[in-house]
């Protein structure tokens, strides 16, 4: 339907031969009909009008013809059709991101597994394998490549440490021989100063690999065993145990024992573990406060921080590097503070590996250049 319609029509000479314009008018111009002459039709606004031009050829005459009426209707429509799109905008923007999301993250989970059970994986649990779906998708793929790599790695990683065990427990029986002869022959009444001392120095060097490959041995069973959580000790306990077997091989070592108690500290003094391998830990820990420390002291502190329970062991003495704290724990590192004292490097090493599979961990640090200062913080049972 168009209101206020008008219209207009001129002869070739663009005489005006019919108008049905009462009150209103159409704005048109002779380039408006040259224009219509050369390209037959034509539209344009004028103002709330539509104004449409037509040329019509004759055999006899030509004519040109202007048409103009508001189109109430068609802006309705339009506008209408602007409504429509806008709410359909609205609506089906927040649909397509909802269900994008829900078809992105369902896609991506086997992802996210993948990774996740990638990070976990340590010396300590080499035997992870990734669970493979039925499919033959890139991710299934990657599984399965990841699992048989995974394999391989763990094949190798066992014969290593099968070898580094076989080899320490197979030299530990002629070492034992060694040591049996050369302490016989310094005490034979034949054998003379000289040679006694020669003999004792060998015994020496004897006893250190003696102890070396004993070190070894048990960081080669870390490797090969798992701890099993069935048995609970209490750490002050294990700490007094500790200090007795300690006091029969150092009887001038004075270890002062604190205690802070809290609330909940009874329950969270009882920790889950193998009793054998924190004895290690902790006798290493002491011995080598005894061995670096000024006063032969060192004051051991139980204590709960953030409801986890931490042991600090704290001695005077010299304190190592920045540089040399980066590498404390690993194998045969021993610092400056070191020299002159005798040591093979693996105490610290079997004590954060006894740590870490305890799902504990240990820190070191130093307050100034003459303390050293040892955290242990125990995983929450």
């Amino acid at each position: 339907e168009l209101i206020d319609e008008k219209t207009l029509i001129f002869d070739a000479e663009y005489n005006l031969i019919y108008s049905s314009i009462d009150d209103a008018k159409i704005n048109w111009t002779l380039d408006d009909l040259n224009y219509l002459k050369t390209y037959k039709t034509f539209f344009k606004k004028d103002n709330h009008y539509e104004i449409y031009g037509v040329f019509h050829d004759t055999k006899d005459k030509d004519y040109y013809a202007l048409i103009s009426a508001t189109d109430n209707y068609g802006k309705r429509k339009l506008e209408y059709l602007v409504f429509i799109l806008i709410v359909a905008y609205l609506i089906f923007t927040p649909f397509c991101w909802l269900v994008t999301s829900y078809v992105v993250q369902n896609l991506l989970e086997p992802l996210d597994i993948f990774h996740h059970k990638i990070k976990n994986i340590n010396a300590n649990n080499l035997d992870t394998r990734l669970e493979i779906k039925k499919g033959n998708n890139e991710i299934d793929l990657i599984a399965k490549e990841f699992n048989m790599m995974m394999q391989r790695i763990d094949n190798s990683y066992q014969k290593q440490k099968e070898f580094a065990a076989n080899a320490s427990h197979e030299l530990r029986t002629p070492l034992a021989r060694m040591l049996s002869r050369v302490e016989n022959k310094i005490q034979h009444a034949d054998t003379n100063q000289d040679t006694k001392s020669f003999l004792n120095n060998i015994l020496s060097d004897v006893n250190q690999l003696s102890e070396l490959i004993h070190s070894l041995l048990i960081l080669s069973k870390l490797d090969n065993q798992k701890v099993h959580d069935e048995e609970t000790h209490r750490l002050d306990e294990l700490i007094y145990d500790c200090i007795e077997k300690l006091n029969k091989t150092y009887p001038d070592f004075k270890i002062v024992l604190n205690i802070d108690f809290s609330d909940n500290i009874d329950i969270l003094m009882e920790i889950k573990g193998r009793k054998s391998l924190l004895e290690i830990a902790i006798i290493n820990l002491l011995k080598n406060a005894y061995m670096y420390s000024t006063n032969k002291q060192a004051d051991v502190t139980i204590a709960e921080k953030a409801n986890l329970l931490e042991l600090t062991i704290f001695n005077t003495g010299k304190s190592l590097s920045l540089e040399e704290q980066k590498n404390l724990f690993q194998p045969f590192m021993r610092g400056k503070n070191a020299i002159g004292i005798s040591g093979l490097g693996l105490g610290l090493r079997m004590v954060q590996r006894i740590l870490l599979q305890h799902n504990s961990k240990i820190e070191y640090k130093s307050l100034d250049e003459h303390s050293n200062f040892f955290k242990i913080t125990f995983a929450n049972t």
